[in-house]
């Protein structure tokens, strides 16, 4: 018979040993996809959490070797963008099974931040690694039962090996008060949702910004000289698993990431030394609308060649709005030489 893919748990906290006798993680399932808010089985990554304290956890999570979207960087690595979704995905969980937050509350991100501390430890093996998040829960600016504040950091984890760091805020609030917020943006409950109207747009080649599919490609331009722009595409499968009223947070950090991979990769993608990314500290200034164009323009770009490392100051701007900022922080690597293919 096989034994339960239940794994003790490693944890670098104070008194960890104790803690790992005492907590069992399962691997053996996803959790309920409605409860971290997808539509899609494939897009769940969490697999269990556990309470260890009166507002900390730990929670389990199962990466895919390679995704469609999310796949794994040339250095061999996990994209890191997926420990961003686990984070919100984790945050959303504990929020409706440990806190009572209602299933039917909007959730608004205010601010995200995460940066991958030591990328060998994420590096694509032979089977998907089982991830452990070491969560500290808080309410800020909390109201129930109508609006719940709160932001939840995480330390990440592979086999005891913190490799890892990251926070999410976010409210979390009923449909009146939700409307109230969006104003004019605002749609009921599964409502169907349009993209903008059709414009002679450009795409940028997802190998320049570091996709394998043309439909993963966010950035566009209507004219050469213009700004780079987010494509908004409301029927992509993974950035719109479900209806949503507003640009998504997952789809801004994703233009962002995007062109910070244009910005350092001006020559394309050839073999050699390229930039991975390492972290990213977004502020959420206001809703993106679906209707709108979105420009996004790179404010700061600052290398330390002493390092190798270089930090891109991002925004997201709609309408002469300012929608959202992003510091994001790039390592130079040397990227796995291609394998020939047998003749």
């Amino acid at each position: 018979m096989h034994q339960p893919a239940v794994i003790p748990v490693a944890t670098t906290a104070s008194g960890g040993s104790a803690l790992s006798e005492r907590l069992h993680l399962s691997y053996l399932q996803a959790v309920p996809r409605h409860m971290v808010h997808r539509a899609a089985i494939a897009e769940v990554f969490l697999t269990d959490a556990v309470r260890t304290g009166e507002h900390s956890f730990l929670v389990a999570a199962q990466w895919p070797r390679d995704h469609a979207l999310y796949s794994p960087g040339r250095d061999g690595t996990s994209d890191p963008l997926l420990f961003m979704e686990t984070i919100r995905q984790a945050l959303v969980y504990l929020a409706h099974a440990h806190y009572d937050v209602p299933l039917t509350h909007r959730f608004i991100g205010f601010g995200s931040e995460f940066e991958i501390t030591d990328p060998s430890a994420l590096r694509v093996g032979g089977e998907p690694a089982p991830l452990v998040l070491e969560a500290n829960w808080m309410w800020v600016g909390n109201r129930p039962p109508n609006r719940f504040g709160m932001r939840l950091e995480v330390v990440l984890t592979v086999g005891g090996r913190a490799c890892g760091r990251g926070a999410l805020h976010v409210v979390a609030v009923d449909d009146k008060r939700y409307a109230m917020l969006r104003g004019r943006g605002a749609k009921p409950r599964g409502a169907a949702v349009t993209g903008p109207a059709p414009r002679a747009l450009h795409r940028v080649h997802p190998s320049a910004v570091g996709r394998l599919r043309a439909k993963d490609s966010v950035l566009v331009r209507e004219r050469t000289e213009g700004p780079w722009q987010l494509l908004v595409d409301v029927e992509h499968p993974i950035f719109f698993d479900h209806p949503s009223d507003h640009v998504p947070l997952m789809v801004t950090l994703e233009g962002f990431r995007q062109l910070g991979h244009l910005v350092l990769h001006p020559g394309g993608s050839g073999p050699g030394t390229g930039h991975t990314l390492l972290g990213m500290e977004a502020d959420c200034l206001a809703f993106g609308e679906l209707d709108q164009p979105i420009d996004l323009v790179v404010r700061e770009h600052v290398p330390d060649p002493g390092t190798g490392r270089t930090r891109l100051t991002l925004d997201a701007v709609q309408g002469g709005v300012p929608l959202a900022t992003c510091r994001s922080l790039w390592a130079a690597v040397a990227h796995r030489a291609a394998v020939p293919l047998p003749a």
